[in-house]
């Protein structure tokens, strides 16, 4: 079973007593070694040595004076009887004066440790007052209130400082919270929209007892339609979620060769492309990127007039690789173009087309994860350019061949 555990409070308040007590007595052991030392010394250099035998003598002349029988007086040995009775008073006097030092010394040493106690004890609990707000702040914060905030006033020190990376860290966290509660009431209505369309047709079909084979068969593709977008709603989902762990592969990727191989395979829907494809290699999973790059270019394809432009550009600049995509389009404005990186924005009715509305706001997630950021800003013309920028990985062929080439 532990004792008591004292507060940090009380351990200041110990310490700073305990510093002082052991200063104060070693101040008072210097100044009585010293004053005694300087006492002997004076004694010894006014008054010199004073043989051992002084003492018989002085009892003789003592013993002849109470019998009246001192008649001739040895000068000498009344001078050396009178500097030993000098000197015995003078040691006594000196012993007297250490032993009043050494016990008013400590007394008052005493006396101060106390009071330093209480002046300890009260600006400890001062000095501390900060860290006692933070703890009552921590305290008040839950899941469903981060609104507490820490006021601190007085200079900027590193308790200051420690309570603004509190308030920091729960402003940070509040406006997490607040947007996974968006996210979650989002994607529930959103998952709600192909169920909700898939009940509504089977409930139509299903209710018309003289239902044709053709309206059967609609009815199966407005139901295989609607479990598609939920399946890439899902998919998203599960991306996002699998993002916040963080990367886990780093494998060497090209943003050019996966850019080509994304334009092979995508549905262009009569879209014009124009690729300016330069070596841009990166370290991360391929998946991921291939995952951003497709977004990118269904984002582009799926959001434009017809017959429509879409531009699609990879090149290495200042130690990072950057893959632009850009299309033709409506004007739109630089809010707009910011507020389409969040969950479930769409810049035109979300009834009109088929996404998930979580296109890039992956990208902007897998760009996160790889070091990079995903940027967006409107084309004069209409339409919108998206940059992304990830930290360029080196490239091991030209290692190999600046070390390995032929001899001259």
């Amino acid at each position: 079973m532990t004792g008591p555990r004292l507060t940090i409070r009380a351990r200041l308040t110990v310490l700073y007593t305990g510093l002082f007590a052991v200063c104060g007595a070693v101040v008072v052991g210097v100044s009585y070694t010293l004053v005694a030392r300087l006492s002997a010394a004076g004694q010894r250099g006014q008054l010199g040595g004073v043989p051992t035998k002084i003492a018989a003598q002085c009892k003789q002349l003592i013993a002849l004076a109470d019998q009246n029988a001192l008649t001739h007086l040895d000068k000498t040995a009344v001078g050396r009887c009178v500097t030993g009775l000098l000197r015995q008073g003078a040691q006594h006097q000196s012993d007297l004066t250490l032993s009043h030092l050494l016990q008013y010394s400590v007394i008052t040493l005493i006396v101060v440790a106390a009071v330093a106690a209480l002046l300890g004890w009260i600006l400890s609990g001062r000095a501390l007052g900060p860290v006692q707000r933070i703890t009552a702040a921590a305290r008040a914060a839950t899941a469903s209130n981060l609104s507490a905030r820490v006021a601190l006033g007085g200079p900027r020190d590193e308790l200051r400082e420690l309570a603004e990376t509190f308030n920091d860290m729960l402003g940070r966290l509040e406006a997490a919270f607040e947007g996974r509660q968006r996210f979650i009431a989002n994607a529930s209505h959103e998952l709600r929209t192909p169920l909700g369309v898939m009940r509504t047709t089977v409930d139509v079909v299903a209710g018309n007892p003289e239902s044709t084979p053709e309206e059967l068969r609609a009815m199966a593709e407005d139901i295989r339609g609607a479990v598609d977008h939920a399946e890439r709603l899902i998919g998203a989902l599960l991306i996002l979620a699998r993002n916040e762990r963080g990367l886990t592969v780093h494998e060497l990727v090209d943003l050019a060769t996966v850019a080509e191989d994304v334009l092979d395979a995508a549905d262009l829907r009569g879209r014009q492309v124009h690729a300016t494809l330069e070596p841009a290699l990166i370290a991360g999973d391929p998946v991921l990127v291939e995952r951003l790059v497709a977004n990118l270019v269904d984002n582009a394809v799926r959001y434009n007039v017809d017959p429509g432009h879409v531009w699609i550009d990879t090149r290495t600049a200042s130690g990072e690789s950057l893959l632009t995509v850009a299309n033709t389009g409506p004007v739109i404005g630089q809010a707009d173009a910011e507020r389409i990186f969040e969950p479930f924005q769409r810049l035109s009715d979300r009834t009109s087309h088929d996404g998930s509305g979580l296109g890039l706001t992956l990208v902007r997630s897998i760009a996160a994860i790889h070091k990079g950021t995903a940027t967006a800003r409107p084309r004069p013309d209409g339409g919108l350019t998206v940059t992304v920028a990830i930290p360029s990985a080196p490239d091991p062929t030209e290692g190999a061949a600046g070390r390995g080439g032929p001899p001259d």
